[in-house]
């Protein structure tokens, strides 16, 4: 065998088998839940149509402030969806693209929770 077969065959074999797994498991995870995250946190806006006076004064200043923090979560959570398909398919970077992985569908109902916290509901 000639060195350029050589290389390409260790090339080849430092390449992690399977590593497509956990972000396609992940993404299959993540989108989903990040669309009914979006949704519940967008109508949960309506929990105070028939409020008025100050109750409606405390809902609407706190809801200023908590969907963009969802909406923030949420963008994190993509984002480490995508560094889990972005990094490089070797098996070096199993245990960080595994991590990156996991860590995108928990960061989903984190993100609800604080919106739920951040909210005054009526």
């Amino acid at each position: 065998m000639s060195d350029n077969t050589l290389d390409a065959l260790d090339a080849l074999d430092d390449r992690a088998r399977g590593a497509w797994a956990a972000p396609l498991i992940s993404t299959l995870l993540t989108l989903p839940a990040c669309l009914v995250a979006y949704l519940v946190g967008g109508f949960s806006a309506m929990a105070c149509d028939s409020c008025d006076g100050t109750r409606a004064d405390r809902f609407e200043s706190s809801f200023g402030i908590a969907f963009p923090v969802l909406l923030g979560g949420l963008g994190i959570a993509l984002f480490l969806l995508a560094a889990s398909w972005a990094l490089p398919w070797e098996r070096g970077n199993s245990t960080h693209r595994i991590g990156l992985a996991t860590a995108a569908p928990f960061m989903v109902p984190l993100a609800y929770a604080v919106f739920a916290v951040l909210v005054e509901w009526p």
